[in-house]
């Protein structure tokens, strides 16, 4: 939807619970059951009752090697979004720290609102975003002025963030908001499975930093641990088109990389990429790590760099500690 339909100012509604990705163009992109979208079918209408707004204010720029997935995981363990209050709401997210976020990054904020328990994740439209929609489809869309909220508007809560003091995140098993800092593990965690994709994983943006992170292991002697499957899964056939045009297949294949097709996957627990028994560690860019998610093991969440990384090195690490172990 991101990539050919969704447009600054538009409703758009799925049966996605992850439809809120489109919000990161400015379109109000919300979930509802397939009960509701019959009945838009025959009325036109979908029936909302307006909820309230939760402003998270997102301030200065991320670190070199920090990505939006660790911006979420942090989110995540705040405490008003912990204890359910954000439930509902609608996660608007503004600040300085957003104009260094391309469409894609941006997205996997307004993606993962779904996780927050948020109606929807909406991000105002901006020059960025008109440059991401004449890069995807060819067209200029104009950002109107009401495309953004109102001075005056009031919020149900407001959430600020010093983007440049956060560092590579995890999830711990069991739940998303299990969030911990990369650095604050205690022992490395040795993983069997690591998993790239899924809507919030599988972007170009996404695809660019599995590339980056496998073409540095190759160039200094590192493929994939011998006693770790990566996949890694296109979130579109655009994505896999764009892969293939800029020769990151190749990086893909000499680092010992399983590719799969498009499609939903290990995310819902389907094809390759899911455990096959409690005893295994997952390392996943995917949304979700609710218990039996994407089978019996465990699933640990991290940015698509942590997960390549950790599959070069066969346990849990960023693409710093990397790096750094290996000077």
């Amino acid at each position: 939807m991101a990539e050919r339909y969704a447009c600054p100012g538009q409703v758009v509604v799925g049966t996605d619970s992850h439809t809120p990705h489109s919000g990161a163009l400015g379109a109000l992109a919300f979930g509802v059951g397939s009960t509701d979208i019959a009945n838009a079918w025959i009325t036109g209408d979908v029936r909302i009752k307006v909820p309230a707004t939760c402003r998270v204010q997102l301030h200065g720029k991320l670190p070199a090697g920090v990505a939006a997935k660790d911006l979420i995981l942090y989110l995540l363990t705040v405490p008003y979004i912990r204890e359910g209050r954000a439930l509902g709401q609608v996660i608007e997210y503004s600040g300085d720290a957003l104009s260094h976020l391309n469409t894609d990054e941006r997205a996997t904020l307004t993606n993962m609102a779904a996780e927050i328990g948020g109606f929807t994740g909406l991000i105002a439209p901006d020059e960025e975003t008109q440059r991401f929609v004449w890069e995807r489809r060819g067209i200029k869309v104009t950002v109107e002025p009401w495309m953004r909220g109102d001075p005056d508007a009031e919020f149900a809560h407001t959430i600020d963030v010093d983007c440049s003091q956060l560092e590579p995140m995890l999830a711990r098993p069991g739940d998303p908001g299990n969030g911990v800092a990369l650095s604050a593990l205690d022992a490395g965690v040795a993983i069997d499975i690591a998993y790239g994709g899924s809507c919030t994983g599988g972007k170009r943006e996404d695809m660019e930093r599995y590339h980056e992170v496998l073409n540095w292991g190759l160039l200094h002697g590192f493929k994939v641990s011998e006693r770790v499957k990566f996949y890694l899964q296109f979130g579109s056939q655009d994505v896999r088109d764009y892969c293939v045009r800029n020769g990151m297949l190749v990086t893909f294949e000499a680092a010992g990389v399983t590719l799969i097709e498009p499609g939903c996957g290990a995310c819902i627990g389907a094809g390759p990429g899911v455990s096959t028994s409690a005893e295994q560690v997952t390392v996943s860019a995917i949304n979700r790590n609710f218990p039996a998610r994407s089978g019996p093991g465990q699933v640990w969440l991290a940015s698509p760099a942590t997960v390549a990384a950790s599959a070069l090195a066969g346990r849990i690490s960023s693409f710093v500690q990397l790096q750094e172990n290996y000077r």
